[in-house]
């Protein structure tokens, strides 16, 4: 069937929606891709939402949240109309659109994950079946909140030699390693481009370091990094996931430009290799995906 899927990432710089044929199993066959970027001010809103929501101790009414969350279903409204329009498909053509909404608190510590995003209203708009919050019975359930994507990840994978990584860099980085059984171990590493981003955009004037220009030109201090991987979080076995919001680019006040940028960049990498370090075999090949890869 023709399927649509929907990310609204942690980096939190707007839609991407993809257009696939696939069997729901091996077949993943790429027709057409649309990204929507999200303007400076609704990401403002967005970012203020995630603060009031990780603040909060259960998911529940919040005027901001409640208004950001009808804005994002009316850009992920516009988001598949652009990719209709620009794949020359019709929404009778669609079998399904999966729905993520956008997290806005994740703490599979307290048994809850907060995604926000009108499914109904979603549907509704096109007459498609929306499959949306993903997360939230997962994490009930005790898992960690990403059920889809360790699995999809596999079937993307299903050609390559096992064992074989696939590593998404967005705002937050997780890793997902398939066996040459076809096993899943999947798991967040820590931060990718999130705090990069915020760095930039608090220091930089700068949406993000394009092409990693800014941290290319600083030095690493050495201390700061060391600090920031003392985190305890950082030694618990998978499978594990983190908020954006658990880490600040407080760690790195009073650096300049260029080194807040390498040392947050270095503190992406670090993690990584601590995350893999984790694994009981590891991996022949890793593929680099996501917003970080590029």
């Amino acid at each position: 069937m023709l399927a649509i899927g929907l990310m609204s990432g942690t980096s939190r710089d707007g839609i991407d929606a993809a257009l696939i044929e696939t069997d729901g199993e091996g077949v993943v066959t790429p027709v057409a891709f649309h990204a929507k970027a999200y303007e400076d001010g609704f990401r403002v809103r967005l970012a203020e939402s995630c603060t009031r929501a990780m603040a909060m101790d259960a998911p529940g009414f919040e005027p901001l949240i409640a208004s950001v969350e009808g804005e994002l279903t009316e850009l992920h409204v516009e988001a598949i109309a652009d990719l209709l329009g620009r794949s020359g498909h019709v929404a009778q053509d669609i079998g399904v659109i999966g729905f993520h909404g956008h997290t806005v608190a994740h703490r599979p510590d307290r048994g809850w994950t907060w995604q926000i995003g009108d499914g109904a209203a979603l549907a509704g708009a096109f007459g498609i079946t929306v499959v949306g919050d993903l997360r939230s019975a997962d994490v009930a359930a005790g898992g960690q909140g990403a059920p889809l994507m360790p699995v999809y990840h596999r079937a993307l994978a299903d050609g390559l030699a096992k064992p074989v990584a696939i590593l998404n860099l967005g705002g937050v980085a997780n890793i997902t390693v398939i066996g040459t059984d076809g096993d899943l171990v999947a798991f967040d590493t820590g931060m990718a481009s999130g705090l990069i981003d915020n760095w930039m955009q608090a220091q930089g004037d700068a949406a993000y370091d394009e092409g990693g220009a800014a941290a290319a030109l600083g030095q690493v201090d050495e201390a700061r990094l060391a600090a920031m991987l003392a985190d305890p979080w950082f030694d618990l076995p998978p499978p594990k996931s983190i908020d954006r919001e658990a880490f600040t680019i407080d760690a790195v006040q009073g650096l300049s430009l260029e080194d807040g940028a390498a040392t947050l960049t270095a503190f992406s990498a670090a993690a990584v290799a601590r995350a893999i370090d984790h694994l009981a075999v590891r991996p022949a090949c890793i593929h680099v995906a996501g917003g970080g890869a590029a």
